[in-house]
């Protein structure tokens, strides 16, 4: 019996660990870097999914995004077309600060969203009153964005309830021409 306890112990004690998320240091060097300014400025196309914690996809979307940069305060606009039909507006106000970081504020978004970037990622953290049904539900973002060649950006976001995934969001983004 001590043995199996200790191997269940073990396993929860690795299965917290990898929950952690990733460093953003681990990613120093890589290509193509991502500069958030330049990448979220002008027209971007994108399409998602949202998964439950089962991984069964519950909601898809398409996504119009235009960037726009007055020295270190940019305004990203997203307008989401949800496959059921309805839609959604946020425009997001984002300033890079003299470290090199990022902080966002949107209208749904609870006090403000953190970011960095490192080689080619983007971490971002955040709090959102997110709205199910008849039921708005506070949850944390796990936000990550890898950049890719052809101006493609893949964002990964894990939404997170007392520190526990409860639904995981998949968004492939594409720079568009002006």
């Amino acid at each position: 019996m001590k043995h199996l306890c200790k191997i269940t112990l073990l396993g929860v004690t690795l299965m917290l660990s990898s929950c952690g998320g990733g460093n953003l240091d681990y990613y120093k060097g890589t290509k193509p870097e991502t500069d958030i300014k330049t990448y979220f400025n002008g027209p971007i196309k994108a399409w998602g999914i949202v998964q439950d914690w089962r991984g069964r996809v519950v909601k898809r979307f398409d996504i119009e995004m235009v960037g726009k940069w007055k020295g270190n305060t940019g305004t990203l606009t997203e307008k989401f077309t949800y496959y059921d039909g309805k839609k959604q507006e946020r425009v997001w106000t984002i300033n890079k600060l003299a470290d090199g970081s990022y902080e966002g504020r949107a209208s749904d978004i609870l006090d403000k969203a953190v970011g960095k970037s490192e080689g080619s990622a983007v971490r971002w953290n955040y709090v959102m009153n997110l709205p199910v049904d008849d039921t708005t539900y506070r949850i944390n973002f796990d936000d990550w964005m890898w950049q890719m060649n052809d101006g493609v950006l893949i964002n990964r976001s894990y939404l997170k309830k007392f520190g526990i995934t409860v639904s995981e969001l998949t968004i492939f983004m594409q720079k568009q021409k002006p």
